[in-house]
Parts: C-alpha cells; structure tokens; sequence
C-alpha cells in the first residue's frame, strides 16, 4: 500500500442510511465533536471565519447546517462575543431527533429539514457554515447543496471538511480505540476520511458556482476550509 495520497472513494458510511438508528447517530455525533476538538475540525473551521467577523453587524444570524451536536456553533457563538457581536445560532439537521437534541444542549435555535431546500428566504442569514458535511455527497450534490446555501447567505458560506491521507485514515483508526469511539463511529470517520478533498479539488468543485472571493485553504489535523463569498456589492 502506498503513503501517498489515497484515490477519492464514496465508501459507505453506516449512519448514512435513512433507517439509522437515531440513538446510535447522537452517540457517534459525541464521537465526532469529540475528534473536532482533539483533531482540529472547530479550530478549522474558526480559523476560517475570523476574517469575517468585522464584515458582520453587531446582532448576526449563522446557520450551521449538519450542525451534528452543535459544539462548533457554540464555539463560533462564543467567538462572536469576543468579536463584540451577539451571534443568532440557527442548527440545521435531518432528522427530528438530531435537531432536539441539539436544542436541549445548547442556546441554538435547532431545525429539522432537507440542506439542498433551506427554510429561509434569500439572504436572510449572515454565515452559513458546512463542517465535514460536503464529502457526504456526490460532486453535483454536493454543488447543489453549496448553491442553496449562497441563495440563502448574505456574507457567504464557510466549508470545513477533512483532508485525504492514508496517514490521517490510519491515524483516526488507531486513536479512536483509546479514545473509545463506537465501532460504527470508527468506521464511519475512516470512510469520511477517504471521501475527504484535497487542497485543489475543494477548489475546483466550487469554483464555477459564483464570482465572488473565494479562499481554500489547508488547516492542522489534516483539514481543509474554503470560504465562498458573494462578490463586494
């Protein structure tokens, strides 16, 4: 086996399927926020957004769609606050049971719904922020989805996701037994992780959907951002 970088696969990913069961979902998203905050996935994606909040009003809307237990908009919350602005966190999640248990362990205001059909009219939210979302779907899904959120965002939408390496797949493996990950939540991140972009590819998919300023960027812990901006008015 090569140490290089690995082919971009689909995979499959177990709590992907509609009939997952939701306890066993909310118990691999503990798993996920968890590898957020060891493995780099919050500080990404924080990262990314703090050129932006000077852009932002004193009292800001964000929407995190696939917003999983809502630890990086509560992160993001508290960012805002240092940055002197009062930040509306608004979760979006697939399923009745994610969104409410999103809504009993944090101040977000907590949605279920469909990301490719979003429940606000245009431009009615500051920031949309996608973390480890878009690998989820195919390139055309996955422009879908990014198209929907720029009808919706006044700035611009802020992407995080996980950067492929065999290293990082064999990384997340081995520390997930440590850490006591759930089986499904080890098999779920590695497939997540070789369904990861490369630096270019982020780049390339999102390029053709607007004119505005867009920054791609790699981030420890073998992650990478892209913030897509609407162009200046």
């Amino acid at each position: 086996m090569s140490w290089g970088v690995p082919a971009r696969r689909r995979g499959v990913e177990l709590l992907d399927a509609p009939d997952a069961d939701p306890a066993l979902a909310a118990r691999s998203l503990r798993d996920v926020a968890r590898a957020n905050t060891l493995f780099g996935g919050t500080a990404a994606v924080r990262a990314a957004l703090r050129p932006l909040w000077p852009q932002l009003a004193p009292r800001a809307r964000l929407l995190d769609v696939g917003a999983g237990r809502g630890d990086i908009l509560e992160a993001l919350q508290r960012d805002g606050a240092r940055s002197g602005i009062t930040v509306e966190a608004l979760a979006l999640e697939h399923t009745a049971p994610l969104a409410r248990a999103i809504a009993q362990r944090t101040t977000s205001r907590a949605l279920c719904g469909d990301g490719h059909a979003l429940p606000f009219a245009d431009r009615s939210v500051d920031l949309i922020v996608l973390s480890q979302l878009l690998h989820h779907f195919a390139d055309d899904e996955a422009r879908g989805l990014v198209r929907e959120c720029l009808r919706v965002a006044r700035v611009g939408v802020v992407i995080g996701d996980l950067r492929r390496s065999w290293f990082a797949a064999a990384g997340l493996w081995l520390a997930s037994f440590p850490l006591g990950f759930h089986p499904v939540s080890r098999h779920d991140g590695v497939v997540s992780v070789l369904r990861g972009y490369r630096r270019a590819e982020l780049r390339a998919l999102l390029r053709p959907l607007g004119d505005g300023p867009l920054d791609v960027r790699d981030r420890p812990g073998f992650r990478v951002t892209a913030t897509l901006l609407h162009p200046p008015s």
